[in-house]
This record gives C-alpha cells, structure tokens and sequence, in this order.
C-alpha cells in the first residue's frame, strides 16, 4: 500500500506530513514508557523483521497481491507508541534506498501504514484481551482479530486522503469499494503472519511481548505456611492432637525482640532474574535475513492491492518519477548484478541491515533519554 509521488495533491500531502511529524514525536515521548534495556534493541528487529518480511508479497486475487503492513505487529510486539516509529522507519528505509513509496508521499504513508494501522490494531486487541480469558491463545486470537481489521481500516484511510487531495478525476465510491474489496483479502494474510509471529514469540518468551504482560502470567497462589501458628478456635484433624497457642514468653527470648511468624502470604515473591534475550535476538535476526534474502525471490510478482486498484481505476494517471529511481538498490535489486536472484537477496540482506541499524540506534537512544530523565528527578 506504498503510495507514490503524484497519487495525492501538495496541500493534503503537506498536511498528512504535519500529522505523520506530530504523530513521530508523540510516539518518541511515548516510546519511553515501553522500552527498557532488554527491549529497546528488539524494537530495531522488529522494524527489521517487518521490512524483510514485506518483501513477500503473496497472492491474493487474480493478478494481485499483497504484503504485511506490520502496524498490528509491532504494537503488540513492542507497544503502540514504538509500534508506530517502527514502521515509520521501515517506510523511511523503502523511501530513501529502494524508491518504493514516494518521497512526498511519505507523510501520507506514514499516517495510514503506521498510525492508522497501529492505533486501529491496538485497540482491537486490547477489548478483547480485556474481555476474553487470560490465557496465550488469548493472545494469539487477539493478535489475528487485531492485524485482520487493521489493514481494510488503512484502505478507508487511503480512499478518505485520496477524497480530500487525489489528483485524478475518478469515483470515490468506486475507488471505496476496490479498496476495502482487495484489502479484506490482504488482511487474511497479515493476520496470519500476525498470529503466527506472535504465537511463536509468546510460546519461548511471553515476557517479551507488550501486549501479553498481565495476561500470560500466572495469578500468585497464597498458601498457609505449616509453620504458621493455627487460628484461635480451628479444629484438629482427625487422629492429630490440636495445635496449642505458642506465647511470646515462650517462644522467644526476652532479650530478643518479638518475631511473627513468617507465612506465603505475607512475604513478597522474590522478582524473577532477567532472562537474556541474546536468543531471541539472533533467532529473529536469522529469520529476517532469511526472509529478505532468500524467500524474497519466491514472492508473487503480481502488483500489490493499490497498485492493482490504481491501475484499474487510472488512479495513477498522474504518478510522478520517483525522487530516488536511480538510486543502487531501487526496486529491491542491486544495480549492475545481471543475476535477479543474487541481486534481490543482496539487496534485501542491505536493507535488514540498515533499517536494523538506524532502528536500533533511534530506539537505544529514546532508552537513554528516558534513564537519563529518571536519573535527574532521582
């Protein structure tokens, strides 16, 4: 759902610039929250797993195809605020190396392929992890309602820009229809990728995923400890002589100060140790190196859900050269390497490792600032 320069007039381009720049910085502050030391490098993964895993566009329809938008992956993955920045630097990426989705389109795509998808699929999951049993498959099920809606919710969003600033002359409804139509389709899949992403992270580390805490973890047990002295009144158990009231004259020294009897309920569990993500990080690295440098080529060739619809509509009567068409790595491939398989791979092994780059520097840093602002009112 990449959208091209000239697809949306300057003035509404402008704008949804003014609303993808507002949304960044609310989600930088935001990002904040979520992320802590063991977090913040995995939300650079994400951003790379996302872009490699939107090199395979699968087939949907005849003669159309569709990828995963990710809005709904990353929220759960790694919170709604950092959700939003890393699909932001997922399309920045696409941008600027590989001439896929416009330049001057980037405020619009920022806004419906980062924002609308995240706000969209956060919510949705969040009402039914409140309203459904908390258990994993919770989880998962939420996770594939969540990624389903989320991407038909970004085609409205499109056909809402495209009625305020599109530069063909063509029907809103009809542009409506084949919008929602396609995308309903593409949603299957994200969904799937989704769920599946999400239940094998939930399954090895539930302790890692934003939107599994408070809901994987099991409920503290409070047990009556055999050393607790019995309540006043309690019967003895058949053939067991009955407990007798231990006094504090008796039980302890007078030199030493009173002690109560420690029981489960009243001492704290100890917080479990951190478990390193080192694992989890080179097991995602390897499967976003995998999925941009080798499954890539098995993607459908077909044009995906907008470009097919802009095509039938003539919505792209008036789509502008990209700002970047000459640049080395434009259309997912590496200029003067004659071999489309070698130099699709190669340049999808570039791009995991710079959007993973710049993603983990901007998320690091937010950490920093954030242990940098407690430290001060410390």
């Amino acid at each position: 759902m990449h959208v091209p320069d000239g697809f949306i007039d300057a003035p509404v381009s402008a704008v949804t610039g003014v609303v993808a720049a507002g949304a960044v910085a609310v989600s930088l502050r935001g990002a904040r929250r979520e992320l802590d030391e063991r977090t913040a490098p995995l939300a650079g993964l994400v951003a790379a797993f996302i872009f490699a895993v939107q090199m395979l566009n699968f087939p949907v329809a005849a003669g159309t195809s569709g990828h995963l938008l990710g809005g709904a992956l990353a929220a759960i993955l790694v919170g709604p605020y950092t959700g939003v920045l890393c699909v932001s630097v997922v399309l920045l990426m696409q941008g600027v190396l590989f001439a896929d989705g416009g330049l001057t389109a980037l405020g619009v795509n920022i806004t419906d392929m980062a924002l609308v998808t995240t706000v969209v699929a956060y919510a949705i999951f969040r009402t039914i992890v409140k309203l459904a049993p908390h258990r994993r498959r919770t989880v998962t099920v939420a996770s594939f309602v969540a990624a389903l809606v989320s991407v038909p919710a970004a085609a409205v969003a499109f056909t809402a820009i495209y009625a305020l600033g599109g530069t063909a002359d063509v029907a809103i409804g009809k542009v409506f229809a084949a919008m929602v139509g396609v995308h309903v389709l593409i949603g299957i899949g994200e969904a799937a990728i989704t769920a599946l992403t999400v239940g094998a992270v939930v399954a090895v580390r539930p302790d890692l995923v934003y939107g599994a805490r408070g809901v994987t973890a099991r409920p503290l047990e409070i047990r009556d400890s055999p050393l607790a002295p019995a309540a006043p009144g309690a019967v003895a158990r058949a053939g067991a002589p009955a407990a007798e009231p231990a006094t504090a004259a008796s039980e302890t020294p007078a030199s030493e100060p009173h002690k109560t009897p420690e029981t489960s309920a009243t001492r704290e569990p100890a917080a479990p140790p951190q478990r390193s993500t080192r694992r989890v990080w080179l097991a995602g690295l390897a499967a976003a190196l995998l999925c941009a440098g080798v499954v890539s080529f098995y993607a459908s060739a077909s044009p995906d859900g907008l470009e097919k619809v802009a095509h039938d509509k003539g919505i792209d009567a008036k789509e502008e050269d990209h700002a970047a068409k000459d640049s080395p790595l434009a259309d997912y491939g590496v200029k003067d390497i004659s071999d489309a398989r070698l130099s699709g791979g190669l340049a999808g092994v570039i791009g995991v490792g710079a959007t993973l780059a710049v993603g983990s520097g901007v998320f690091i840093v937010v950490r920093r600032r954030r242990a940098t602002a407690e430290s001060e009112r410390g």
